[in-house]
C-alpha cells in the first residue's frame, strides 16, 4: 500500500471506533496490514521509533497531558468535560494503555495532583516509566517547580512556552538561561517550549545550553491562529533547528484529523525529532493505537 492509501484506510481499521470507515483491503496487503494494525498491543512486543533528548531516549511519540487537566483550547464547556472525565484512575489507565502501544514517555506539569498521581502510579507498577516535566509556574515559582520536578523523579524538564515567551519578549535571556542551567545542574536534559516561531532559532544563535525544544505547530499563544500559514511558519523553524524538536499541537487542538496532522508533521520534521499528542476519548486506547501506528509507519527506517 502507498503511504497515503494507508493513512486513509489502514489506520482506520486499527481502531474499533473507525470500523467500517474504509473499504476492505484484499490480498497480501490485507494480510500484512491487518496483522500489524489490529493485533492487541498487549499480545506482542510493541516498540516505537525513538529519539534522544540529550542523554534520554524516548519514543518518537510522547503522550501529552493537556486533556487530563482540561486544557482543550476550544471552549470552557469542553475544558470542564475533560476535567470530569479524567479522574486519577482514568489517567493511570491511559498511561498503561500508552505503554502497551509502545509509548515510553508522558509530558506533564509538576503540579501537586500530578506529582502525587505519578508516585502512586509507579508504586502500583505502572508501565510507563518516563515523565518529562513541563514547568509552567510564574517566574517567582520557576526554580521551585524545577526542584519539585527533580525530587519527584522527572527524567527531563522543559520550560513551558508561555513562560519562555514572557522572558523572550522582555529580552530577559539571562532569566531563561538561569532556569535552563538549574535543570542542567541536576544532570537532566533541559528544554524550552515556544508557540512563536522566532524563539528557538534565537536561542540556538545565542548558544543556549538546551538539549531539546518543544515547538507548537501553531502560534496559539500570541494570536490563537490555527491557520495553515502559521503551521508553515512553525515547520520552517523546525527545519532550521539542529537540536531535537518535539512538535506539539500537530492536530491543531483537535481541529485536524489524525491522518492529516500526523502526515503533515512527519513530512516536515527530521528523523531526530518527535511529536507530543494528548488523548481525549471514551476508549483512549483506540486513539493511542492509531497514533502509534501512524508514528511507526511514517517514520523513515
Amino acid at each position: 500500500m502507498k503511504r497515503r492509501d494507508f493513512l486513509k484506510t489502514g489506520a482506520a481499521l486499527a481502531v474499533g471506533g473507525f470500523a467500517g470507515a474504509a473499504k476492505p483491503i484484499s490480498g497480501a496487503a490485507a494480510s500484512i496490514t491487518m496483522s500489524r494494525l489490529t493485533a492487541a498491543p498487549a499480545a506482542r512486543a510493541v516498540s516505537l521509533p525513538t529519539v534522544r533528548l540529550g542523554t534520554l531516549e524516548v519514543s518518537r511519540l510522547i503522550l501529552g497531558s493537556n486533556p487530563f487537566w482540561g486544557y482543550s483550547h476550544k471552549s470552557p464547556q469542553l475544558d470542564e468535560e475533560m476535567k470530569r472525565h479524567h479522574t486519577d484512575e482514568r489517567i493511570m489507565q491511559i498511561l498503561d494503555e500508552a505503554a502497551e502501544c509502545g509509548l515510553t514517555a508522558v509530558a506533564s506539569p509538576p503540579d501537586e495532583r500530578w506529582v502525587k498521581l505519578w508516585a502512586r502510579y509507579l508504586e502500583k507498577g505502572g508501565r510507563l516509566k518516563i515523565w518529562i516535566s513541563q514547568c509552567h509556574g510564574s517566574p517567582e515559582q520557576m526554580f521551585e517547580e524545577i526542584d519539585r520536578s527533580i525530587k519527584a523523579g522527572a527524567r527531563a524538564i522543559f520550560i513551558q512556552g508561555a513562560r519562555v515567551e514572557e522572558q523572550f519578549g522582555r529580552g530577559n535571556f539571562n532569566v531563561l538561561q538561569s532556569w535552563i542551567e538549574r535543570i542542567k545542574e541536576a544532570g537532566l536534559p533541559a528544554g524550552a517550549a515556544a508557540h512563536w516561531p522566532e524563539i528557538h532559532p534565537e536561542l540556538e544563535r545565542r548558544k543556549f545550553p538546551t538539549d531539546f525544544y518543544y515547538q507548537c505547530m501553531y502560534n496559539a499563544s500570541k494570536t490563537s491562529d490555527y491557520s495553515a500559514a502559521e503551521r508553515e511558519k512553525a515547520v520552517a523553524t523546525i527545519e532550521r533547528l539542529e537540536k531535537p524538536v518535539i512538535a506539539y499541537k500537530i492536530l491543531g487542538a483537535g481541529r485536524l484529523t489524525a491522518s492529516e496532522g500526523f502526515e503533515y508533521a512527519f513530512n516536515h520534521i527530521k528523523r531526530k525529532d518527535g511529536v507530543c499528542v494528548g488523548i481525549y476519548a471514551q476508549k483512549a486506547i483506540d486513539q493511542i493505537r492509531q497514533n502509534a501506528t501512524y508514528t511507526e509507519m511514517l517514520t523513515t527506517k
